[in-house]
């Protein structure tokens, strides 16, 4: 994945979160809003569908479009609530939508764009999770977690027990364990929302409808109608969006615009480096594919 032979305008403004009700439902947004815009990005974050993580990602991808897009991340609502959301916050924009999902947020963004589908002008998803992988013993396991009452709720009271921890030490013991390399926006997200047991239990309960749900074969007919306006970018050694989905859609879906990323991972958003250069690959193809087309 080419990282040169962008030609953006320097714009830099920090993303904002602010709370939204949709047809009754509070979830959290974050947003940039660009003066003069010439389209707008929805963004659907992957599980656990917490924006906060995806802020460096915003304000990369806002920066690198030049300051000419609006980018919006909405938290996990239903499918039908997001199309709400594009009913109720976006229906009167003059400008094109733009879907862009991470991993569940994919199959999100592409049901979205089936639902929506005249509002919408492009859609794109990164590490998607299309289908459920029968040959990851990760997914496996994980399967078997949430398909189980008892060790949901176990594994969300040891996650509240942390919480109980002061925020100093459990932040110590992040930044000197698995969180040693995140940004500043992935560790503060952690300790702000992933030590919370309704938090947990919502995103098991999550993972589990995934699991049913993308058992199912994807929608093939839908992606080859609009092939010319999906896009999709896979990375290497990804259990969720594994190298065989990639070549699967090239099957089923020939001329399909498909990407590999090779230096960042699945967790792209946990690190600056990994949000910027995710940002730039989103940014080129919303410059080539839509704002140089004129769709």
């Amino acid at each position: 994945m080419a990282r040169d032979g962008l030609d953006f305008s320097e714009a830099k403004r920090p993303a904002a979160f602010r709370l939204c009700k949709v047809s009754g439902y509070m979830t959290e947004l974050l947003e940039i809003r660009a003066d003069d815009p010439k389209l707008h990005v929805l963004f659907i974050p992957g599980n656990p569908g917490i924006v906060a993580f995806y802020k460096d990602f915003v304000e990369s991808l806002y920066e690198f479009l030049g300051g000419h897009a609006s980018v919006t991340a909405i938290g996990h609502v239903s499918h039908t609530k997001k199309v709400d959301f594009i009913i109720q916050e976006l229906e009167n924009l003059e400008v094109p939508i733009l879907l862009v999902g991470h991993s569940i947020g994919s199959y999100m963004a592409n049901d979205v764009f089936r639902r929506s589908s005249e509002k919408v002008t492009y859609c794109i998803g990164l590490y998607p999770f299309l289908a459920v992988n029968s040959q990851s013993w990760w997914q496996s396991i994980i399967g078997k977690i949430v398909e189980s009452q008892v060790l949901s709720v176990a594994l969300s009271c040891i996650a509240a027990s942390l919480g109980s921890l002061p925020s100093s030490a459990y932040r110590l013991i992040l930044t000197n364990s698995v969180g040693s390399s995140w940004s500043a926006a992935a560790v503060e997200a952690t300790c702000s929302h992933l030590v919370q047991y309704q938090v947990v239990r919502n995103i098991l309960f999550l993972a589990m409808t995934e699991f049913r749900k993308l058992a199912e074969t994807p929608d093939w007919k839908f992606m080859r109608e609009k092939r010319e306006k999906i896009a999709f970018l896979f990375g290497v050694d990804d259990h969720w969006g594994p190298l065989q989905m990639h070549k699967e859609i090239s099957k089923q879906v020939p001329g399909i615009s498909l990407s590999i990323e090779k230096a960042h991972p699945h967790t792209f958003c946990f690190t600056e480096d990994g949000s910027s250069c995710v940002a730039k690959h989103v940014a080129r193809l919303i410059q080539n594919q839509v704002l140089h087309s004129g769709q």
